[in-house]
């Protein structure tokens, strides 16, 4: 196994974290310095970080989390703010799954496994994304939802096609795969309606459901199993078939 995936599923960090740490010199196997998150390891060696053992033993977990707006998708937040890490007690130390923007809500992910949370943000795996959405300047007209399903052009280049469908003349509920900054924001904005709210309702193959604001739900062995298997959700997703499935409820 490479040394930055050992690092992640033993839930140290994602794996891009992971790597990030190896990089800067702070891990060692087998007492020696490695700064390749490429190198191989194994059970048999001796893993450390700032030279405290790293071990795999660890019971991997996930919980959904319903993130109220104000909050931010991180573990710590400089200006004080509340965290989603804050929202759920836990011995284990967790990380947020991707982000939603403090403005938004709804469905977020924490876990201690990082090879879970790399192959569920990783843009290779095209993991789908399900947004309600109320915008400013209704009605929503056909010409407006067709740009979004064809794909619309942004400063940081074009998007990818989203599924789209209107709810009410100022609602919609968008999916997609990418995951750039304030990404939904922007492609409404770019088709002429300012969002109002946004509150993401799935992930991958995960619904939110009935689950309240501020809650969270620990997610079933058999969830997890799902959600690792992020390249059957794509494969849905080029297909057509796709819908997220499985509703939460609070715990």
């Amino acid at each position: 196994m490479r040394l930055g995936k050992y690092l992640a599923t033993a839930g140290v960090a994602s794996r891009r974290a992971s790597e990030e740490l190896i990089r800067a010199g702070r891990v060692t196997v087998n007492g020696q310095l490695v700064g390749d998150p490429a190198h191989d390891v194994s059970e048999a060696d001796a893993v450390a970080l700032d030279g405290r053992a790293v071990t795999q033993s660890l019971e991997r977990v996930a919980y959904a989390l319903n993130k109220p707006v104000g909050v931010v998708s991180t573990a710590r937040d400089p200006r004080g703010r509340p965290t989603v890490v804050s929202l759920v007690p836990s011995d284990t130390r967790l990380y947020p799954v991707g982000r939603l923007d403090a403005d938004s809500s709804g469905l977020i992910l924490l876990t201690n496994d990082g090879d879970l949370a790399h192959r569920l943000t990783h843009p290779r795996f095209e993991v789908p994304k399900t947004y309600e959405v109320v915008v400013a300047n209704p009605p929503l007209r056909g010409g407006a939802l067709q740009a979004l399903r064809a794909g619309v052009t942004l400063d940081d280049g074009p998007t990818a096609p989203a599924r789209v469908r209107r709810l009410a003349p100022d609602r919609m509920r968008i999916t997609i795969h990418e995951g750039r900054n304030r990404q939904v924001r922007r492609m409404c904005e770019a088709v002429g309606h300012r969002v109002k709210t946004l509150e993401r309702v799935g992930f991958g193959p995960l619904q939110l459901g009935r689950l309240p604001p501020g809650a969270y739900s620990r997610l079933t062995p058999e969830e997890l199993a799902t959600l690792a298997s992020a390249e059957s959700a794509a494969r849905r997703w080029r297909s057509g078939s796709y819908a997220p499935s499985g509703r939460r409820h609070s715990r």
